[in-house]
């Protein structure tokens, strides 16, 4: 089978054109109906523009114009600029049609495995008892003896749930599903006199269904055991500070609870008292854990390592960041890829072909078991079941290895992707910016003394540059400077009195700005800023002492990442980061990508990524989900990465990684792509097989017994090619 790409969804063609007047279709416009007068007022204020009509049922916009002021190659941008504003509202509304369901289908995860085996056990044990007792292959002799067989008994009654989802398909919708083919099949079985028959095509239809349903249980178990607060109980501290052993659901907001070492936190809230070692992985990416003391915020599902914890409940039960993503993600298994919906809608197309197939062949041939066949030999079953089965397997792989991907539309569009777009600080770099190098201006100070005064000056600040110093001084094992009389200058510097003198540390602008000569470092910051890295000047009353290099460290294996990146399919990778251009340029040069932006703002970003979708690339955009949320939520594919993820990043994102490593990336993009292979071995597989089998069962060749066997073995063979993605080692992949 051959997937189109449909044309991107903003992007405006001619259909028609006169001198003066042109209809300018665009698929959006079908989602826009109800902004489609403030369309049509932008529209006309356009300075060319005359009159526009709009009309979403068509899809198509007629704009009428004065060709002296605008050629027709600018009204079609203007348009596409004007939509651009309506990219969101048209994307969700897209989506929510395409995740329509396309007949009534029977949601496995409503029935429990337990179920499904009693159901298996139940079949097997009665298809035993019939064959070794040689009761199945005789014929009734009476319609009620049909009814009343064992094997139709048994199978009547374990058909209940098919009989009463292929009748509420026809009633609810107006067309038949999956299952009212089983059914038809099944009751004709028994009608036949082959009770068994209707008990094999049970069987190893359950056997098919037990294999996806498990998958799915799998995936979502999978993804709570990622994401789970872990505790049942928690210790709640009383009004008299008394510890009461309560449970989980038994938290209110404002309540506050003590957690102790090696427990973990199970409200969102903030530390009221005590002191703790708090890993927070597992929402915030930080391999490290964090110290947090009063007034620190925490999360729940992290760790305390060490110490213990006073927190004061602000988000409970489903209120809390992991219940909120886990409640995303749950939602998101019935956002289905346009693949499973292609699965779908064929097989539900080829639904009423397989009635007409038995109705021809019985009129041609007058033999109602070559009539069952066609019915009982179907596309539906293997191609519904194996696309569900191959994308939940994914899904739950990615999962076990710390990727979170919240619906399995997101894997197509991963396979599909072409472009991808990483921010900077925080995701190519370690978002944690260190002092590289200390350059003294003359002998007044040395290197040690240096880093001292400028730690004393910076302490009180929270500035990233100044953390880094600070920082240093500290790893190093030196003792800060005692100061007073710090001052402020926003984006500029700040001073303090350190040891009887004014030291002063800041930008260059900062420095011209005191008066400060800057000539006997001219040459080191020339040599600095070529290899990117940030200049933090220190200066005292007397003048300047010297400058230090502060830069954000590339993050381990991203060049490694960007590489295996290309080998999956990634044509254009850009850097887009509000950094200087000069640090832009310097990363994007080292990490050999096709191009960059600097100095942009997160609107810009979005744009960048409109802009490149209107263009019909599918856009993936890997970001630390703070400052990226809104390119993240606008791209085909977000990817949140990086240390300084917050839970925001997590619900903005389509993709989690929930660790550090750049290699989790492309592990992920191979994973994307092999599931899509699988998809469409099965395909070829269902359409094949059971072609052959309608063939063969046409003309006689083939029973109707073995005719059952062949399309479920079949379905249960795909299945278990799908299945495989279960045991996918992203982790050697990634290696």
């Amino acid at each position: 089978m051959i997937w189109r790409k449909p044309k991107p969804l903003l992007s405006c063609e001619v259909l028609h054109r006169l001198p003066g007047r042109a209809r300018i279709g665009c698929r959006a416009l079908r989602y826009l109906g109800s902004h489609g007068q403030e369309i049509r007022r932008r529209l006309e204020d356009l300075v060319p523009v005359h009159a526009a009509r709009l009309s979403a049922r068509t899809e198509n916009v007629l704009v009428h114009y004065n060709p002296r002021q605008a050629t027709l190659d600018d009204i079609v941008e203007q348009v596409e600029s004007i939509l651009g504003a309506y990219a969101l509202v048209a994307y969700k509304a897209e989506r929510t049609v395409q995740d329509a369901p396309t007949v009534n289908e029977r949601r496995l995860q409503e029935e429990p495995i337990s179920e499904m085996l009693a159901r298996i056990g139940v079949t097997t044990g009665t298809l035993a008892y019939s064959q070794l007792g040689k009761r199945a292959m005789q014929p009734p002799t009476t319609l009620l003896d049909s009814f009343l067989s064992m094997p139709a008994l048994t199978a009547m009654s374990l058909a209940w749930p098919i009989f009463r989802s292929g009748t509420n398909s026809l009633v609810t919708r107006g067309r038949p599903n999956a299952d009212t083919l089983s059914a038809t099949a099944i009751l004709a079985s028994i009608l036949a006199g082959r009770g068994w028959s209707a008990l094999t095509i049970i069987w190893l239809a359950d056997i098919a269904e037990l294999l996806t349903a498990y998958t799915m249980g799998r995936t979502r178990r999978a993804i709570r055991e990622m994401l789970s607060v872990g505790e049942d109980v928690v210790w709640r501290l009383a009004d008299d500070d008394t510890e009461q052993r309560v449970g989980l659901d038994e938290l209110a907001v404002g309540d506050r609870i003590m957690v102790h070492t090696g427990e973990k936190i199970s409200v969102d809230g903030q530390v009221e008292s005590g002191e703790a070692a708090v890993d927070q992985a597992s929402i915030t990416g930080e391999f490290m854990p964090l110290r947090k003391v009063a007034g620190d915020e925490v999360f729940a599902g992290t760790v305390v390592k060490s110490g213990r914890i006073v927190v004061r409940a602000q988000r409970v039960g489903d209120q809390t960041a992991v219940a909120r993503i886990v409640h995303l993600v749950e939602e998101a298994t019935h956002r289905k890829a346009s693949v499973q919906n292609i699965a779908d809608r064929t097989s539900a197309q080829l639904i009423p072909v397989n009635f007409m197939l038995a109705g021809m062949v019985y009129l041609v041939t007058g033999s109602a078991g070559r009539a069952l066949n066609m019915l009982i030999i179907d596309y539906s079953c293997g191609v519904r079941l194996s696309t569900a089965t191959a994308l939940s397997a994914s899904i739950c792989t990615a999962a076990r290895n710390g990727i979170l991907i919240k619906g399995s539309n997101y894997l197509e569009l991963l396979s599909e992707a072409d472009t991808l777009i990483f921010d900077k600080t925080g995701t190519m770099t370690e978002g944690r910016p260190q002092v590289s190098s200390v350059t003294p201006a003359d002998e007044r100070v040395s290197g040690r003394e240096l880093l001292q005064l400028a730690a004393a000056a910076e302490e009180s600040s929270t500035h990233p540059l100044a953390v880094a110093v600070v920082e240093k001084v500290r790893r190093s094992g030196l003792p800060v400077p005692l100061h007073s009389n710090t001052q402020v200058h926003t984006a500029r510097g700040v001073e303090a009195d350190v040891a009887g003198r004014r030291v002063r540390v800041g930008s260059r602008r900062f420095m011209l700005e005191q008066g400060v000569d800057l000539a006997p470092v001219a040459e080191p910051v020339h040599r600095l800023a070529r290899t990117g890295e940030s200049i933090v000047y220190v200066a005292d009353d007397q003048g300047l002492l010297g400058v230090l290099g502060v830069q954000d460290t590339l993050r381990e294996n991203m060049k490694k990442a960007i590489n295996r990146l290309r080998y999956t399919g990634m044509d254009d990778i850009i850097l887009l980061t509000g950094d200087v251009e000069q640090h832009a340029e310097i990363v994007a040069t080292r990490m050999a990508m096709d191009r960059f932006e600097a100095e942009v703002m997160p609107d810009d970003k979005t744009e960048t990524v409109l802009k490149l979708q209107s263009r019909g690339t599918r856009v993936v955009m890997v970001g630390d989900g703070i400052n990226d949320a809104p390119a993240l939520a606008y791209a085909d594919v977000g990817i949140a990465m990086g240390g300084t993820r917050t839970d925001i990043a997590m619900e903005a994102a389509d993709i989690t990684v929930t660790g550090d490593d750049p290699l989790m990336i492309p592990a992920v993009v191979h994973l994307a792509n092999k599931t899509m292979n699988v998809i469409r071995q099965n395909f070829m597989t269902a359409i094949g097989v059971n072609s052959v089998g309608i063939v063969l069962a046409a003309i006689g060749v083939l029973p109707v017994f073995w005719g059952a066997v062949l399309h479920n073995s079949c379905t249960v063979a795909v299945v278990l090619n799908s299945s495989r993605l279960l045991l996918h080692d992203v982790e050697e992949r990634h290696r």
